[in-house]
């Protein structure tokens, strides 16, 4: 291993730092919620492995019954996570260089909050798969332990609201989506994409407005892309006509929490 490959494997570690510490509490409670369904803790850390994705594992437990409703189960996680069809379409483009394996890990283990790091980080310098796989390998290995922890502990850690951690990954968001205030146009797109969701939250609730608010975005980001003679874009084309890097649609129409 050179030392830029690791300095690159050091640099999306400390990226991903602070949501894999966000993510801790959100995955106890969602290991003891769990087992509280009647899941074995093995179980629970087969579906964290394989799913990895919190806000849909979240929705399983509201559906979880005997016998398990699999079409409605089925319906609801696919539309939570109907955003991931966008955000591999924006980030594709960015590991397209990289090797079959590598890409495929890593759209394996893409989430909101490694999505938008790398989003973030290609505005500045080309994505390797160092710093990819440095983000996102250790996201995943985070919320795979600390479930099958929270299943083990189950009921021993008590209410993760009693000191507000449920808020963390609403914070973390908030900031994610910060991060892209610099965008062309990103003000517009979140504004439209929260307005959505917040809209759909309301008049229909959950897993809609995820759907909702990710389509405004694009739509948003869509109407107000610069044309193709645009000096802006002659002048850095990654920063300027890219519909989904000037906002986080997904993340501004996500109210769960997820890894």
């Amino acid at each position: 291993m050179t030392a830029d490959t690791l300095a690159e494997a050091r640099a999306g570690f400390r990226d991903i730092l602070p949501p894999l510490l966000a993510a801790v509490p959100i995955g106890l409670l969602f290991g003891a919620l769990a087992v509280g369904r009647g899941l074995h803790p093995a179980e629970v850390a087969l579906m964290s492995a394989l799913v990895f994705a919190g806000g849909a594992q979240f929705a399983v437990l509201d559906l979880w019954a005997a016998p398990v409703p699999i079409g409605a189960v089925a319906f609801s996680t696919g539309l939570i996570n109907a955003r991931h069809l966008l955000m591999g379409a924006s980030l594709a483009p960015k590991i397209a260089g990289f090797p079959r394996l590598v890409r495929l890990v890593g759209v394996a283990v893409m989430a909101d909050e490694n999505w938008a790091l790398a989003e973030r980080r290609a505005r500045e310098r080309p994505l390797t798969p160092a710093y990819w796989i440095g983000m996102a390998v250790p996201f995943w290995v985070n919320w795979v332990v600390f479930t099958t922890l929270g299943a083990l502990a189950g009921s021993f850690l008590g209410d993760p609201k009693r000191i507000g951690a449920d808020f963390a990954f609403t914070a973390l968001f908030i900031g994610l989506v910060a991060g892209f205030r610099a965008a062309p146009r990103a003000g517009a797109v979140i504004a439209a994409s929260a307005a959505a969701a917040a809209l759909a939250h309301l008049a229909v609730g959950s897993p809609w407005h995820v759907v909702s608010g990710a389509t405004a975005g694009i739509a948003a980001a869509v109407l107000l892309a610069p044309a193709a003679g645009d000096p802006a874009i002659a002048g850095n084309p990654a920063q300027a006509g890219d519909p989904v890097q000037a906002g986080n649609p997904a993340i501004a129409g996500k109210t769960e929490v997820r890894p």
